[in-house]
């Protein structure tokens, strides 16, 4: 990037920690609400038509920094002090009143103290107005010495002045602007009226505990700012899931106000690999850096030494220094898919992977790890990094709190896989749909482990079923009844609509149409309609037809449940697939099932015999419940009232519904039910 003219090094006011004693980047600021005042003071007027004007400001500890004041250039109530100047209380300095239309009338009292510098806009108006510097605050967040009466720090009265800094200069800003507060309250003409507690927003080190501070201090930086129309067009390029996490990346590229600050002053990470000359003097000379050959990289400039010094060097006048920074850690992270691809070792196999296909993520780091990683693609290759990027949410606690290390509330996997097993905590998590937020809920595990139990007892039974059969001849030719072929037409919705979901990284959706059929079509019903003929003592079409139907559905559910409960999956797909012609020795390479491997297997003649069975069996499941019956309880007779067309569908179905739920007889009377498609009337035995 160096190469390519896309960093450079500046000595500029940037974000700082001043307990990490580090620069921070706009990517890594927190936004807090945080409780403060306006503190109304009084700024005398020099030359003008009245004695003073009043500032609101929540930061008086600040004042020894003021080296403006700005109004918006259509108020009327500071048009006419535009071009004189404001004394500023407590230290008498004289700073220019000027218009601007950044300032807001509707702020405080409409005129604001520029300061170097209390936030961005402070920057901005700094840089602007080409306003001298007036650090007070230093890297640990203490005020500095400072002198007033020295040049470029003027004072009407400069032991007055110095008197008041002595007070506060050493403190933290916090304790320095309560004691400010108090000697403006003491003072006479300062304070204009009591203060207004207020809730504002104030900016934090994502990890970082007290406020930020803006010190001026030597970085590195990467130019964004003049590529912000390029990176928002970069993410246009990638598909988001959801698609509404597009739209915030959008935003927090719109939002940036400054290039990225690359360097971090800490002792761990990757150095920046430069060097720089001294002079005679032993001075630094930033603008004739040192930089290694590729082949020497990667360095550590204050241990390794550049090509054509030697370690006595260091440090000494006319010799080297080494760059004691490191590299913001998303500066590494951000190429991520060019260190998997091995974009420098093997640039063939990276031409082959690049760019990657999925980034998953979660919402919060949007802008860093995705938006950096964006970045670096675009400025190294003009490419996109991958083409899609799936966002996840938070794990949230009972309390409905962001789980987190730092907040304490985390809950390790492993005591959960322990109780539970991998295949319930996964079962959990599939559940999570992407950019929601996901409770821990131990309930969720519980239905899980129900899951994979049912699931373990329905494949023992239908493997237990056909396991004594040839499995070639359970194959499509086989299933001839109808049932069968109605519950199959069922599931080829299902394997259209959870690939689709699948295609579409709705994983969750797919998760729960699979289930909701295994649980209900497949376990619920069909099991039950299939198992009177699996136990006819002859291989008769109807068993035969029950048997290869059962395979084929229970093969396919099994392989669409394997990427949500992989482990039991497994296990099953070893009980009896593993050796089917098409599929493989393990569940997770065999192929998705497909329309395809049903096409043999025709249609049922009325579309609609399961729905019509179905309606008869819930019916008649229900009187058995109300009756408080078991559901292998005798029916004496039911009677099912529907169009002929209803009725029809039903006929082919009607011998399994009776035998599945102990039914005697069952009377078909063509007519309008009352319900939805047929009305069903049953007659419970003794009644």
């Amino acid at each position: 990037m160096l190469e390519k003219g896309l960093c450079f090094q500046a000595e500029t006011p940037v974000m700082w920690d001043v307990d990490f004693k580090t620069a921070i980047a706009q990517a890594e600021v927190a936004d807090k609400e945080v409780a403060g005042a306006f503190h109304y003071l009084r700024f005398g007027v020099e030359d003008g038509d009245r004695d003073y004007v009043v500032i609101a400001t929540t930061r008086p500890e600040l004042l020894p920094a003021c080296v403006a004041v700005l109004a918006h250039p259509d108020d009327e109530r500071y048009k006419p002090l535009f071009g004189k100047n404001a004394v500023t209380p407590l230290f008498k300095v004289p700073v220019p009143i000027m218009p601007d239309p950044q300032a807001d009338p509707e702020k405080g009292t409409g005129i604001v103290m520029v300061c170097t510098f209390g936030d961005q806009t402070d920057v901005e108006w700094w840089r602007t107005f080409n306003l001298p510097l007036r650090q007070v605050v230093g890297r640990d967040g203490c005020l500095v010495p400072v002198t007033f009466g020295e040049p470029g720090w003027e004072s009407r009265d400069p032991d007055a002045a110095n008197e008041v800094y002595g007070k506060i200069q050493g403190l933290y800003v916090r304790k320095a602007q309560r004691v400010i507060a108090e000697i403006a309250e003491a003072a006479d003409g300062v304070v204009d009226r009591p203060r207004e507690e207020i809730a504002h927003t104030v900016r934090f080190f994502e990890k970082g505990d007290r406020p930020l501070e803006l010190i001026p201090t030597r970085q590195w930086y990467t130019r964004i700012m003049d590529k912000k129309e390029a990176l928002i067009e970069q993410g246009r390029k990638i598909e988001w899931h959801p698609a509404f996490m597009g739209s915030r990346y959008t935003s927090w590229v719109e939002g940036l106000n400054q290039d990225w600050c690359l360097s971090r002053q800490r002792f761990f990470g990757v150095p920046v690999p430069v060097w720089y000359k001294l002079d005679e003097h032993g001075e630094v000379l930033y603008d004739e850096p040192i930089l290694p050959s590729r082949d020497r990289l990667p360095v550590d400039p204050l241990d390794d030494v550049p090509d054509g010094y030697t370690e006595a060097q260091r440090d000494v006048p006319g010799g080297f220094t080494g760059d004691p920074d490191v590299l913001d850690t998303w500066a590494t992270s951000s190429l991520t898919p060019q260190i998997a691809t091995r974009w420098v070792e093997d640039k063939e196999r990276h031409g082959r992977l690049f760019p990657m296909d999925i980034r998953p993520q979660s919402h919060e780091i949007i802008r860093t790890w995705a938006f950096y990683t964006i970045v670096k693609a675009y400025l190294h290759e003009n490419q996109i990094p991958w083409k899609n990027v799936v966002i996840s949410g938070w794990v949230l606690d009972p309390d409905r709190k962001k789980m987190s290390k730092s907040q304490g509330n985390v809950v390790t996997p492993e005591p959960i896989v322990d109780q539970f097993g991998a295949d319930c905590v996964r079962y959990w998590a599939a559940r999570a749909r992407l950019g929601v937020d996901t409770a821990y809920d131990e309930q969720i595990f519980k239905v899980g482990k129900r899951l994979c139990t049912k699931l373990f007892n329905a494949s023992k039974f239908v493997i237990g079923r056909f396991g004594d059969v040839d499995p070639a001849r359970l194959d499509a030719a086989a299933v001839t009844a109808e049932t069968d072929r109605a519950v199959i037409e069922e599931l080829r919705p299902l394997i259209e609509r959870a690939t689709a979901a699948l295609e579409a990284f709705d994983y969750a959706q797919a998760f729960s149409l699979i289930e909701d059929f295994f649980w209900r079509t497949f376990c619920d019903n069909f099991l039950e309609l299939a198992k009177p003929r699996t136990y006819e003592e002859e291989l008769t079409e109807g068993r035969l037809s029950a048997l290869a139907a059962l395979r084929l559905v229970h093969r396919a559910v099994v392989r669409m449940l394997a990427p949500f409960l992989p482990f039991l999956c497994e296990e099953i797909w070893h009980w009896c697939y593993h050796e089917d012609a098409g599929m493989s020795a393990s569940v997770h390479q065999s192929p998705w099932p497909a329309l395809d491997e049903f096409a043999a297997i025709p249609a049922p003649a009325a579309a609609h015999t399961y729905a019509v069975a179905l309606a008869v069996i819930e019916a008649v499941r229900k009187a058995k419940a109300e009756a408080n019956l078991s559901i292998k309880a005798p029916v004496q007779r039911v009677t099912v009232l529907g169009p002929r067309a209803a009725l029809d569908a039903l006929e082919p179905a009607l011998d399994d519904v009776r035998r599945m739920l102990s039914i005697e007889s069952v009377d078909v009377q063509e007519g309008e039910p009352a319900a939805e498609p047929v009305a069903v009337d049953t007659e419970l035995g003794g009644s």
